[in-house]
């Protein structure tokens, strides 16, 4: 089984110049956990998650620690995002995007997924512009089909 027999073609993506912003409410109200970030030709030049905006609204020093228990002030969490909330996706995006073609077997995006700890992984062409999203749901459904 390919890539193409299980992808979503109805997708959202944003330009990189998109504030942080708008990206909370397309995730929250479309309820999913990230969204390739495009250039103006539908190029795939990153991909922006929940994880990615959480790690950047956090103190410097979080990634020190073991635990957000340590973390004095849950307020200095809450004006990071704020601020956050005007900056370019381009600041925060994960770049470059890992992507897949089409024509790329199920198993090999389910690996990626799997060494990168992804969620989502973009589907390019040959020209590499979006066409779509694999995600770990389709993965799983083609699983318990027998279809992979």
């Amino acid at each position: 089984m390919k890539v193409r027999d299980f992808m979503i073609r109805d997708i959202t993506a944003v330009l990189q110049d998109e504030n942080v912003g708008r990206v909370l409410k397309i995730l929250s109200r479309q309820e999913i956990t990230g969204i390739p970030v495009v250039d103006e030709d539908l190029r795939v030049v990153g991909f922006i998650s929940e994880n990615d905006i959480i790690r950047a609204a956090l103190p410097s020093y979080f990634a020190l620690l073991q635990t957000a228990s340590f973390i004095p002030d849950l307020n200095q969490f809450v004006k990071n995002l704020k601020k956050l909330s005007y900056k370019p996706v381009a600041d925060i995006m994960s770049k470059p995007a890992i992507s897949v073609k089409e024509s790329t077997p199920l198993l090999h995006a389910a690996d990626l997924m799997i060494r990168h700890t992804l969620k989502v992984l973009p589907v390019i062409d040959e020209s590499e512009r979006l066409i779509g999203v694999i995600t770990r749901m389709k993965i799983l459904e083609a699983v318990t089909k027998g279809d992979m």
